[in-house]
């Protein structure tokens, strides 16, 4: 890829071709990465409805190991997004070229973290079960409040009951039949094609990012995690770079 177009998608000047670039991305590692911790441990690290879902219903039954498990899912994915923020604002009070880029490298390097925990899960699942699920938690929280950061709330990638909700009431606009409609000085209902596009694009990112994780940790194993981690890196070394090289900041 062109050092240029590298730089644009992570850098701090945004546009919204590079938001967007950018989102199909990271939908593809989060689908990637939602369809591997599956396959490793049982569970949808994304998925905060759900979690929450079965916490309310474990409290219900008195079943107390999965109440604290549910209540560290949820702590781990408030720590990843708080943690973004912090990165984030760190960078920016800094005028770093990379401020949106740390965040791409810890999760990175976090991936990494999760293949090596995978591949001691059936020796010690009681131990690496529990660290793997607050891992991915914590990675979808990072990523998920990053490009929500970026975008300024138009793209998240790791909530896919927005993005089919949104999909839906665009829908809706689309195939609304106006004729009739104009007396009531209300004007047309009119769908918004470039951004039904954009979602459209998302969740079909997300989709084969987590048929290729599916896959990938089934028949490859966790080194799968390599590729998705080296992803990350080249989305973000071209501004961490530019920083490195450039002059040196208080």
């Amino acid at each position: 890829m062109p050092i240029h177009y590298l730089r644009t998608l992570t850098s701090p000047g945004r546009t919204q071709e590079s938001n967007r670039s950018l989102g199909r991305s990271l939908a593809f590692v989060a689908g990637a990465v939602n369809a591997g911790g599956f396959l490793a441990v049982g569970q949808y690290t994304s998925h905060m409805t759900g979690i929450v879902s079965a916490l309310a219903d474990n409290v219900a039954l008195g079943d107390v190991a999965l109440v604290i498990a549910g209540l560290s899912s949820i702590l781990a994915f408030l720590t990843g997004a708080g943690t973004s923020a912090i990165l984030i604002n760190w960078g920016r009070r800094r005028a770093l070229q990379s401020e949106y880029a740390v965040p791409f490298m810890v999760e990175a390097v976090l991936l990494l973290c999760f293949g090596f925990l995978g591949s001691n899960l059936e020796r010690h699942r009681l131990l690496f079960v529990p660290a793997t699920v607050g891992l991915l938690c914590f990675v979808m929280g990072l990523q998920n409040a990053m490009i929500t950061k970026i975008s300024k709330a138009e793209i998240r990638t790791t909530h896919v009951t927005g993005l089919v909700t949104d999909i839906g009431i665009e829908l809706g606009k689309l195939v609304y039949w106006n004729w009739g409609d104009a007396s009531s000085g209300t004007g047309n209902v009119v769908a918004d094609r470039a951004r039904l596009r954009l979602l459209g694009s998302l969740l079909a990112m997300f989709l084969g990012g987590g048929l290729a994780g599916a896959f990938g940790f089934k028949h490859v194993g966790f080194i799968v995690t390599v590729p998705l981690a080296a992803v990350l890196v080249v989305l973000a070394i071209v501004p961490v770079f530019d920083d490195l090289i450039g002059p040196r900041r208080p």
